[in-house]
């Protein structure tokens, strides 16, 4: 399809952010902007005698799971790290910084301790088992933790990762803050050095988002903290590693590899590391997963008949995002360094890089066979029954009567009909590898958004829409 159809990328970027708001939890401030939700989850915690009051809902149901809601965080960060001036000249750089702090501001509370960690909030699967607006929720909200004695690494680090990223977002505007979030980084990252596990041994986290290992986070975790603090021991750390993570065939929430050899990659290019050894060996599978997403590499990346990058069936667009992000990211690295990349005997320049988000950006906001936008209230054609419980039910402003566990499922999500909410700037899990989509609230698959889609794609409408 032709990509050249002209997008507004700052209408998208306005509502890639507002999207954050509709998955608060907790007691809404007196700026939320998205007004068909109301307070939530306000007991969350007291189980454990805690206040875990806050964060973000996952996806489309009222559970708080810390692993991909600190990846969440991490990437929004990075976004706003990388395109903080682009942000800020289309006027949404204090939006990026309120939907990190609600993030934030909740992971300090569930860190209480140095090696304490709350990673969930509620019970996978009653929550599951009941369709109800997050304000009516009755299903269980059990808090769970890691701490010395049930370890979780993994978890561990990528909220130190989230907290180090989060600092240097902070860090002009509001150093206090920043440095508060550093401090619980760098007793995260200890913790998760110290009590090496997989956090779904000790969470019970494992049908919903099982960690396939831990490492991956270790490095991310400590290439974000070099980043925030230039401390030589988060560099001798990755230099130490024995495992660099081999060329990568995705980067999201369970795979991190890509991010820390990217981050690698960027003090390559400073010369702040040599280009050799483990340092040049980073870079250069780095490099060969943006080869093969360019369609110039050794194993290129698939793509479907429309020109959208393929990783996998549920929610493929998540890896389109944050493939999207490493490659405009990237692009900034080389051309601030005058570099290129060498692709099995081509030369790619950061300008093809940013071609490749811009168009992986245009497929996911209609330039694709379907004409539709996959980003909920963008453009005239978008999905209208993602599936999502608080913007399928009737908002508690018009019906404040509580809809019960079953009556959600037989009143509202049964319904053939458009969802009576408009969740703005949800982004679906996509259409599959033939370019279809099906307009249906019970296609999870397909039809769910996720908080982990929608950050990394923040920093490359910034990076479009200033374009």
């Amino acid at each position: 399809m032709n990509g050249a159809v002209s997008h507004d990328y700052g209408a998208a970027l306005t509502k890639s952010l507002l999207y954050y708001e509709a998955q608060r939890s907790g007691k809404l401030p007196p700026n939320q902007r998205v007004q068909w939700r109301g307070d939530s989850g306000l007991k969350d915690g007291s189980d454990a005698g805690m206040d875990l009051v806050g964060g973000y809902y996952d996806a489309g149901d009222n559970m708080k799971f810390g692993f991909p809601m600190a990846f969440t965080i991490t990437m929004l960060s990075w976004s706003t790290v990388e395109f903080s001036s682009q942000l800020k000249a289309r006027k949404e750089l204090s939006n990026a910084l309120n939907a990190i702090k609600w993030g934030t501001d909740y992971f300090i509370k569930a860190h209480p301790q140095p090696h304490v960690l709350y990673g969930q909030v509620g019970d996978g699967d009653s929550d599951h088992a009941c369709w109800e607006r997050p304000e009516d929720m009755t299903t269980l909200r059990t808090s769970f933790k890691i701490d010395d004695h049930h370890p979780g690494a993994d978890l561990a680090a990528e909220t130190a990762a989230a907290f180090a990223a989060a600092s240097i977002a902070f860090s002009s505007s509001n150093p206090a803050y920043s440095a508060q979030l550093v401090n619980h980084a760098k007793q995260l990252f200890e913790f998760a050095h110290d009590h090496p596990g997989l956090y779904h041994d000790s969470i019970p986290a494992a049908k919903f988002y099982t960690s396939s290992g831990y490492e991956d986070e270790m490095l991310w975790a400590a290439a974000w903290l070099h980043r925030a603090t230039n401390d030589e021991i988060y560099l001798d750390y990755l230099g130490a590693s024995t495992n660099t993570g081999g060329i990568r065939t995705a980067f999201s929430w369970d795979d991190k590899f890509l991010g820390a050899q990217l981050l690698v990659a960027k003090l390559v290019l400073e010369g702040k590391v040599p280009d050799t050894g483990t340092w040049g060996q980073y870079k250069s599978q780095a490099e060969e997963f943006i080869c093969s997403c360019i369609q110039k590499g050794s194993k290129n990346v698939k793509k479907t008949p429309g020109g959208l990058l393929w990783f996998l069936e549920w929610d493929g667009l998540q890896y389109v995002a944050t493939a999207s992000l490493v490659a405009a990211a990237y692009g900034n690295y080389l051309s601030g360094n005058h570099a290129s990349i060498c692709c099995a005997g081509f030369t790619v320049q950061p300008t093809d890089l940013f071609h490749l988000a811009q168009s992986q950006v245009d497929y996911i906001l209609g330039s694709n066979p379907m004409g539709m936008s996959y980003m909920v209230g963008f453009g005239s054609n978008y999905p209208t029954q993602p599936h999502h419980r608080g913007a399928s039910i009737v908002t508690i402003k018009k019906d404040p009567k509580p809809v019960t566990c079953q009556e959600g499922y037989r009143m509202w999500f049964n319904r053939n009909a458009p969802n009576p909410n408009v969740l703005d700037g949800a982004i679906v899990g996509g259409p599959d590898e033939h370019d279809a989509y099906i307009d249906t609230r019970s296609d999870y698959q397909l039809a769910e958004p996720a908080t982990v889609t929608v950050a990394p794609l923040v920093g490359v409408l910034a990076r479009v829409a200033t374009n």
